[in-house]
Parts: structure tokens; C-alpha cells; sequence
């Protein structure tokens, strides 16, 4: 029986949306300037990474969305990339409102440890380059590591029952190679990069494509038996040295610079002002120990100036993508089901909407005061 619906109630409702504000134009909405083309651009994660704030489907791009996020990551496909395939991605978000701008790229072992094989890997890289370009990606993000020490990785009880993600070298510091790695000292590892770099940064600037090599994380001295180059903000300036190209930069990682002992501000100057950032990770850390003692936690209680680090990107004139990563673990996220952390103290989307928050905050009054 269908329900009886009164003339009073169609007026009624009539009235209301009458009444309702109309949406105000951007440009019109009073306070600090918005997010644009020249500005530093807030941005989550998206696909089946443990880390993705949602899907690359319809209810993904809401979840991002509602957050007034409007450009993301993503982990890459298999080796070579195909432009179809990468278009095909970038169209699905695009009709959504997202921009899709940066994609990590990996499997290439051989080349990281100098084995055979490593010619066919890089023409590999190569191709991807040259098919991201083509597609629109204006930036590609990678590793270098030799090893990894994720095992250092411990939950730490952080305020009022959430965790943090703490790391500690002496649990870890005599764990033996791996087979499958080996142990690799800094000669032969910078012998590595220059080759990978020397090959693949000019087929960067032809495509119009940005590569951003993320530091060693966790920054520890030695893991598993292997120096790290990306371990110390002597090795970053060392690396966009190999090859003079805008294409050759960082991804600046905030929490990483203060795990190592340095001032993220003055860091993010040197690279910024030689446009050598082609990816920013904002997070804040606790160190009782550089490179080998520390807690990641929430970006408002942290040693870092956060709102320093963004004011410092601003005036450089930094535009391309800035991500509020490795969210705390907050009870919300825990109680849903099937809730796994990506890192021991890890969160997820409540934890992302926190980060967000912040990060545009100080984006905004970043981009009045400068």
C-alpha cells in the first residue's frame, strides 16, 4: 500500500529546498587560499595497498573525496607498464574528480644488487617511463634498499590507548643476510644506483616524468648485514648529484629527517630550492636515539615543526604532491572487521581523515602566511 503523501507535505518539502543555501563557487569561499595547479597538493593513497584509504572503485573514490582530496598514489603494475593500462586507471579516477599522480614502480632486484639481468630489468623501467608519460603520471616512486629492516618495527602505547609504530635497532642489529639479498656495502650500492640512474633519468626527461626515490626507512646503520645510501641526508644529496635533472629527486620524507637526527625544515629547504622534491611524506616522530630508537606518532605531538616544514615547501614553491602518511592506530579503526595494520601501531581511515585534517590545515594558513 503506498504511503499517503498531503498537499501540506509537498509544500513542506517544497520549502525547504527552497531554502537551502546554494553551493558557494571555490572562488567565492572567504579565508586562505585554496589548494590549486601551483600550490602543494594534500593526497591518500588508493588500490589494494595495505595503506589505501579505498579501493579504486566508486566507493573508494568516495571515501577519498569526502575528504576533500582530490589527488592520490597508487602502487604500479607489473613490468613494463602499458600506457592503456595506466590511462585506464587514471580515466576511472579522473571521472571521479582524482587525479592520479604518482605510481610506485618495483621488481627489479637484479639491478638494485648488481646481478645479471639487470639490463633486461632497467629496459623494463624504461618502457614504464615512457608509457607513464604518455598517460599523464608525472610521477613515478621507487626503493633502492638492499634490505629492509621492518623487523625492528614494535607496537608502543601511544595517548589515551592508541598506538604508535616504534622502532628499535638492538632488537635487530645482529639479524644475519638473507640468502635471497646478500650483504652489500655502500660502494657497490652507489655503483648500482649511478648505473639504474645514468639509464633511466634521461628517459625521464624526455617523457616529461619525475622519479622520487624514498630514503631508507627505518634509517638504521646497517640491515641485515647491508649499508644503506639512502640512510643519512649526506647519501640524498649525494644521490640527485649522479644525474643533474629535476627527474632525479627525493621523496622528502619528514619523519624519516628527524629519525636521522636532522631538522626536516632545513632539509626540506636545501632539496626544495633545488627542486629535487618530487614527493613529500608528512609525518611526525619522538627520537630517543637517531637512526635507531624512536615512535612514530600523531603529526601534533611530534619533535618536527610540522607547520615549519609546510611554510618551508610553500615558499619554495614546492606543487607537487604531499601525503599525511602512516596513520596511528585509533580504537575506531581496530573495532572494524577484518581491521589489519600494515605496520605494528598502524591505523586506517578514521586515523587518515585525523592526518588529513591537520595537513590541510596547515597547508592553508601555510599558503596565506608565505
Amino acid at each position: 500500500m503506498k504511503p499517503h503523501i498531503s498537499r501540506r507535505d509537498v509544500l513542506q518539502a517544497a520549502g525547504a529546498v527552497a531554502l537551502a543555501p546554494a553551493p558557494v563557487p571555490a572562488a567565492e569561499i572567504p579565508g586562505p587560499r585554496r589548494e590549486g595547479p601551483n600550490t602543494p597538493k594534500i593526497c591518500l593513497e588508493m588500490g589494494g595497498g595495505g595503506l589505501a584509504a579505498g579501493g579504486i572503485d566508486d566507493a573508494g573514490i568516495r571515501r577519498v573525496k569526502q575528504l576533500g582530496v582530490d589527488y592520490v598514489l597508487t602502487g604500479g603494475p607489473r613490468m613494463p607498464w602499458k600506457e592503456e593500462d595506466l590511462r585506464a586507471t587514471r580515466d576511472k579516477l579522473k571521472a571521479g574528480g582524482i587525479t592520479l599522480f604518482n605510481m610506485m614502480i618495483g621488481g627489479f632486484p637484479n639491478t638494485i644488487y648488481g646481478r645479471p639481468g639487470r639490463d633486461e630489468e632497467i629496459d623494463k623501467v624504461r618502457q614504464s617511463i615512457r608509457a607513464a608519460g604518455k598517460a599523464g603520471l608525472p610521477v613515478i616512486e621507487y626503493n633502492f634498499y638492499a634490505h629492509r629492516i621492518v623487523e625492528g618495527y614494535y607496537e608502543e602505547a601511544g595517548r589515551a590507548g592508541s598506538s604508535y609504530t616504534a622502532f628499535d635497532y638492538e632488537k635487530v642489529k645482529d639479524l644475519p643476510p638473507l640468502e635471497r639479498e646478500g650483504a652489500h656495502n655502500l660502494e657497490e650500492m652507489w655503483a648500482n644506483i649511478s648505473y639504474f640512474l645514468k639509464a633511466v633519468i634521461p628517459v625521464c626527461d624526455e617523457a616529461g616524468v619525475r622519479m622520487a626515490l624514498h630514503p631508507n626507512d627505518p634509517p638504521a646503520p646497517v640491515s641485515r648485514g647491508s649499508q644503506q645510501i639512502m640512510g643519512t641526508v649526506a647519501g640524498w644529496k649525494k644521490l640527485i648529484s649522479i644525474v643533474n635533472s629535476p627527474a632525479n629527486g627525493i621523496t622528502f620524507d619528514c619523519g624519516v629527517t628527524r629519525e636521522m637526527g636532522d631538522n626536516p625544515v632545513e632539509v626540506a629547504k636545501y632539496f626544495a630550492s633545488r627542486d629535487r622534491i618530487n614527493h613529500v611524506h608528512f609525518r611526525n616522530v619522538r627520537v630517543r636515539k637517531p637512526y635507531e630508537n624512536y615512535a612514530e606518532v600523531f603529526i601534533d605531538e611530534g619533535q618536527n615543526d610540522m607547520f615549519a616544514v609546510m611554510k618551508e615547501l610553500v615558499r619554495n614553491k614546492y606543487r607537487r604532491t604531499i601525503y599525511p602518511e602512516h596513520p596511528r592506530a585509533l580504537d575506531y579503526d581496530r573495532e572494524h572487521p577484518g581491521f589489519k595494520a600494515t605496520y605494528p601501531g598502524g591505523g586506517g581511515y578514521a586515523a587518515f581523515c585525523f592526518n588529513v585534517g591537520f595537513a590541510r590545515a596547515m597547508q592553508l594558513a601555510a599558503l596565506e602566511a608565505v
